[in-house]
């Protein structure tokens, strides 16, 4: 299995589908790595090299334990503390949602959370996925005084449970 269809599967069982393995994810949504191991039919090298070889640090490491960062659908408590963003966080997207988001904000779709980006680049490498990337930039501190909630994942990735429509710029 190549590096990128292992991150593709890490993702897909520790946010989405952790069942289809016949596993289940435990407080701070880590999962117990041998089972998964034997489920993929991989290693631990394959493993780490994955999660260490990741742009956008996806996966953690915690002794025999693994876990995706941010991103689920499942039900998951991530254990995360609320955390004071900066004044500004970035969303990328692509042109065609820019309609809904004007009307109705950012919401989490099928995910917990929206994702919030720390800076204009890792908006638009997230943006791109879909072809062009727009960049709306969120007043997360106005947001947050105005008593939204933030957390921050591991890897950076700023995590709130909406983005009202008057609280993006772009």
């Amino acid at each position: 299995m190549t590096d990128h269809t292992l991150s593709k599967r890490l993702s897909y069982l520790l946010r989405h589908a952790p069942h289809e393995a016949g596993l289940t994810l435990g407080p701070g949504g880590w999962m117990p790595l041998e089972p998964l191991l034997a489920h993929l039919h991989v290693s631990r090298a394959d493993i780490e090299r994955v999660v260490a070889g990741s742009d956008k640090q996806r996966f953690s490491l915690r002794g025999d334990s693994i876990r995706a960062n941010q991103g689920h659908s499942v039900p998951v408590d991530l254990e995360l503390a609320p955390a004071i963003p900066p004044d500004l966080l970035y969303h990328g997207t692509h042109p065609g949602a820019l309609d809904a988001i004007q009307c109705k904000g950012l919401r989490p779709m099928n995910r917990h959370h929206v994702h919030l980006s720390p800076d204009i680049e890792t908006a638009r490498r997230v943006g791109a996925r879909r072809g062009e990337a727009v960049i709306l930039a969120v007043t997360a501190g106005e947001m947050q005084a105005a008593g939204q909630v933030f957390f921050i994942s591991e890897n950076g990735v700023w995590l709130v449970d909406s983005v009202p429509a008057g609280f993006i710029d772009g």
